[in-house]
């Protein structure tokens, strides 16, 4: 289902994180669960998973995540506002010290002269830290290969919070 590559990455960082104690929770939309898949993938993760939202609607967003209506309104749902929020919805809603969301247009269809297949917006969030954001652009590589990088800069922007997350910050 995963490739090595995801898996690889996936395992790294679920053992980052069982050593230093931390939990993750994800906030979904375009990749539609693909970063809870991978990680729960491995056997073993559920001490370090602790939750994910498939948030993949805006009532989605709002309902289950907090995510004020005015802010997909105003910024839509694929924008650095939203991913953040996503991200801090994610932590406030759960038990997890690290949550990390994913918003953007994977295409096919979809995009437009602002927001083009490819522009995904991602967004880490640490409990009492700050929220980190990364855009990408990775153009119009196909639905699975944007959700793909996706996921794997997703487990990046994770193993970054986790190392900058000591025990003692909690």
């Amino acid at each position: 289902m995963f490739d090595e590559t995801v898996l690889l990455a996936a395992r790294r960082l679920l053992e980052l994180c069982r050593a230093q104690g931390l939990h993750i929770v994800t906030a979904e939309s375009c990749t539609g669960g693909l970063v809870a898949g991978a990680l729960t993938e491995i056997a073993g993760s559920s001490d370090v998973v602790e939750r994910g939202f498939i948030t993949y609607s805006n009532e989605a967003k709002i309902e289950m995540l907090g995510v004020a209506a005015d802010l997909i309104s105003y910024h839509g749902a694929v924008s650095e506002e939203v991913a953040r929020a996503m991200a801090e919805g994610a932590l406030a809603h759960s038990r997890a010290e690290l949550a990390v969301a994913i918003t953007g247009v994977a295409g096919p269809g979809g995009g437009s002269a602002e927001k083009p297949v490819g522009l995904v917006h991602l967004a880490c969030a640490a409990r009492g830290g700050a929220t980190r954001h990364e855009l990408r652009k990775f153009g119009d590589l196909g639905r699975s290969q944007i959700r793909r990088k996706s996921v794997l800069v997703a487990f990046a922007m994770l193993e970054n919070a986790a190392a900058l997350t000591s025990p003692a910050s909690r």
